[in-house]
C-alpha cells in the first residue's frame, strides 16, 4: 500500500467517525453510528491510522497546514503576499502590515488553521484510544502505529507552538470536558517537552525506514528531536525575547542529527519537481498523489492561489511574490560568496525592457539557487522555454498580477510545468500531487551547523555549510539548459574568521537555501531577531513599494499569531491571549 493513497481507502463507515457538528475543534469529537467499543479491532485500527495520516494535509488555501508560505513567508522579508491588490484576500496583507492587533477581528484564516490541526489532533487521539484497548496478542502491529500516531500528533503541536505559541496539549485520555478545561497558560519549557515526549515515543519504537512511503520512522523522529530541542535552545520570555541559548540542548540537537541517515539530491530543484517525491533528501513529507484510482484524487491546493497570473498556462492568482529584498539576497561577490552585509545595497533584475524581460546589470553575478527559487522577466521558469509546443514559458512581466503594486517577481519553487501529469486545475486555482516536504536533509544539516556554532565551534560547522554550498554550485544543469547561467557564480567558505562570521554565513545560507519554503518567519522569531531584521527591511522595502508605507512590527507582540477569540470565549476564559492582542 501506498501510503500517498491514504486519504481515500478509508472503508465509508468510518466516514462516519469522523463526520463533525462543529467548526470548533473542542467540539471536533468523531461522531456517527461507531464508537470506541465496536471499532476496536486490528482491521479497523489501521485504517484509522491512515485517516489521522490523512489529517496532518488535510488543509486548504484558507487553512493552511501544510506549506508555510502565508505565515512563513509574507509574514516574514522573503516575499510579498501579491494578487489584485491588497484587498484581494485582505487577512493576508493585514498579516503582512502587522496590523492585526484584535484577534479574529476580519481574520479568519489562523483561526482556520488553529481548528484544522486541532481536527487532526482529534483524529490522532482517538485512533489512540482505540488503539491503546486493544490487547497486544490481538495487534502485532499495536506499538508500531501507537508510535506513528503520536509523531503525527508531535508535529501538529509543534506547528501550532510554532505560530500560536501558547496552545493547550490534547492526548487521548482526556474526555471532552476535560479538554476544554486545559489551558493554553503552560510554561514555555514545559510545552516543549510534552511536545518532544511523543517524538521521544516515535524514536524509541519506530523502525529507521518504513516499507510503506510516508508513514513516519525512527530517522523523522530524531530529525525532529533535533528542531525541536533547538527551537527549545533559545530561551524566550512572556515577551518573546531570547534570554538565554542553552547548550545542553544544542548538544541534543547535534546527537539527533547524527542519527538521522539522508543525504541531498544531485541537483537543488529535483526537490522541487515532480518525480522525486520521497528522494534521499526528503525526511518528513504531507503526501499527495493524482490518478490514483480515487474519485477526486488527492492533490494539494495549499498553494492554489499562487500560479502566475498573467499566462493562459496557468490559472489564477499572483499571489507568494518575492520581494526585492529576497532577489538581492542571491547575488555573489567575485569570491563567489554571498554578499553578508551589503546585499542589498543595490537592486538586481530592477528593471525591465521594452519585450517584458529584465536584463543583469553589467558585472552582475548570482547564486544559482536563484532560478530555482524565483520568476523573473526574461528567465526561462521551471527550466522551461515552452510547454508542449502550445505557450511560452519565458517569465515575462506581463505574468505579474499587479506590478504597480506588489512589483513582478514570481514564485517558482512551489509550481509545476502545466503539461506535467501531476497538474490539474480547479477553475483557476492550481493543484499538483507534488509532496510538500516539512523536513528536508539540507535542514538537519544545517540544524547541526547552527548548534555547533552557538557553541563555540564553528569550525566543525564550516564544512557542513559547505556541503550545502556545493550541492547548490552542482546545481546549474537545467538552467543553463535554457540558457540561463551566464551569471552564475559560487564558491564555498575556505574559512570562518569569527564566530560572528559563521553565525552572518549560518544565517544566510539558511535564506537562501529555504526561500520561499515558508520558513524564514519561524528562524527569525527563534533567533530573537524578528523586529530587528523586519523593522530594518520595512524601512528600506517600503521606499520601493508603496503598500507598505504604514507596515510597523512590533516587538513582543508580532512574533506570534493571536489566540482566535471564538476559543478564549468557547472555554469560558481558560485560555489566555498572548501578549499585545
Amino acid at each position: 500500500m501506498n501510503m500517498k493513497n491514504y486519504k481515500y481507502i478509508i472503508p465509508i463507515c468510518l466516514a462516519l467517525v469522523f463526520s463533525s457538528c462543529s467548526e470548533d475543534f473542542l467540539e471536533y469529537t468523531p461522531e456517527g453510528v461507531l464508537s470506541s467499543e465496536n471499532v476496536a479491532t486490528a482491521e479497523n485500527a489501521e485504517s484509522l491510522v491512515i485517516a489521522a495520516y490523512a489529517g496532518i494535509a488535510n488543509d486548504d488555501m484558507i487553512g493552511p497546514l501544510t506549506h508555510q508560505w502565508v505565515y512563513g513567508s509574507v509574514r516574514s522579508d522573503d516575499a510579498y503576499k501579491g494578487g489584485g491588490g491588497r484587498g484581494d484576500v485582505d487577512v493576508i496583507d493585514k498579516y503582512e502590515q502587522y496590523n492585526l492587533t484584535i484577534a479574529d477581528m476580519g481574520d479568519w484564516m489562523a483561526p482556520r488553521t488553529w481548528t484544522n490541526y486541532y481536527k487532526a489532533i482529534s483524529r490522532i487521539n482517538f485512533a489512540l484510544s482505540v488503539i491503546n484497548e486493544i490487547p497486544d496478542a490481538d495487534y502485532s502491529n499495536k506499538t508500531l502505529r501507537q508510535a506513528e500516531l503520536k509523531f503525527l500528533r508531535g508535529h501538529s503541536h509543534f506547528m501550532l507552538k510554532l505560530i500560536f505559541k501558547k496552545i493547550p496539549y490534547i492526548t487521548e485520555e482526556l474526555t471532552q470536558e476535560e479538554a476544554a478545561q486545559v489551558s493554553n497558560d503552560i510554561d514555555n519549557d514545559d510545552l516543549w517537552n510534552l511536545i518532544a515526549d511523543d517524538f521521544l515515543f516515535a524514536f524509541n519504537n519506530l523502525p529507521q525506514a518504513q516499507e510503506e512511503v510516508g508513514r513516519a520512522d525512527r530517522n523523522a523522529a530524531a530529525a525532529y528531536l533535533a528542531k525541536l530541542r533547538l527551537y527549545q535552545a533559545y530561551e524566550q520570555n512572556d515577551n518573546h525575547q531570547v534570554t538565554n541559548i542553552n547548550t545542553t540542548r544544542l548538544e541534543e540537537v547535534i546527537n539527533y542529527a547524527d542519527e538521522v541517515t539522508g543525504g541531498l539530491e544531485a541537483d537543488f530543484g529535483y526537490n522541487f519537481l515532480d518525480g522525486f517525491d520521497n528522494g534521499t533528501e526528503s525526511i518528513w513529507a504531507a503526501q499527495f498523489s493524482i490518478n490514483d484510482g480515487t474519485t477526486v484524487g488527492r492533490v494539494s491546493f495549499v498553494t492554489g492561489l499562487n500560479s502566475p497570473h498573467g499566462t493562459g498556462l496557468y490559472g489564477c492568482c499572483g499571489f507568494h511574490l518575492a520581494s526585492q529584498n529576497m532577489v538581492n539576497a542571491f547575488e555573489t561577490d567575485e569570491n563567489g560568496l554571498p554578499l553578508l552585509d551589503t546585499f542589498n545595497d543595490e537592486d538586481i533584475f530592477s528593471t525591465v525592457d521594452a519585450n517584458g524581460e529584465s536584463t543583469p546589470t553589467a558585472g552582475l553575478t548570482v547564486d544559482p539557487r536563484i532560478d530555482h527559487t524565483i520568476g523573473i522577466p526574461g528567465r526561462p521558469f521551471k527550466y522551461r522555454t515552452t510547454v508542449s509546443n502550445e505557450g511560452d514559458m519565458i517569465y515575462n512581466f506581463s505574468w505579474a498580477r499587479d506590478p504597480g503594486v506588489y512589483g513582478y517577481f514570481g514564485n517558482m519553487k512551489e509550481q509545476q510545468a502545466p503539461d506535467c501529469s501531476c497538474y490539474t486545475k480547479e477553475g483557476p486555482f492550481i493543484g499538483t500531487s507534488k509532496n510538500v516536504d516539512f523536513i528536508r536533509y539540507a535542514d538537519v544539516l544545517l540544524w547541526k551547523a547552527e548548534a555547533l556554532i552557538q557553541l563555540d565551534r564553528w569550525n566543525e560547522a564550516l564544512p557542513i555549510i559547505n556541503l550545502v554550498r556545493t550541492r547548490a554550485a552542482n546545481s546549474k544543469l537545467m538552467p543553463l539548459d535554457a540558457g540561463a547561467s551566464d551569471i552564475y557564480n559560487i564558491e564555498t567558505y575556505e574559512s570562518f574568521p569569527s564566530k560572528e562570521y559563521a553565525w552572518k554565513a549560518l544565517k544566510f545560507e539558511r535564506r537562501i537555501e529555504f526561500a520561499m519554503e515558508g520558513h524564514r518567519w519561524f528562524d527569525l522569531v527563534r533567533w530573537g531577531e524578528a523586529a530587528g531584521v523586519l523593522n530594518a527591511y520595512l524601512e528600506e522595502e517600503k521606499t520601493k513599494r508603496d503598500f507598505l508605507v504604514n507596515a510597523q512590527f512590533t516587538a513582543g507582540r508580532d512574533e506570534y499569531y493571536p489566540i482566535p477569540q471564538r476559543e478564549i470565549d468557547f472555554t469560558g476564559g481558560v485560555y489566555i491571549q498572548n501578549p499585545g492582542y
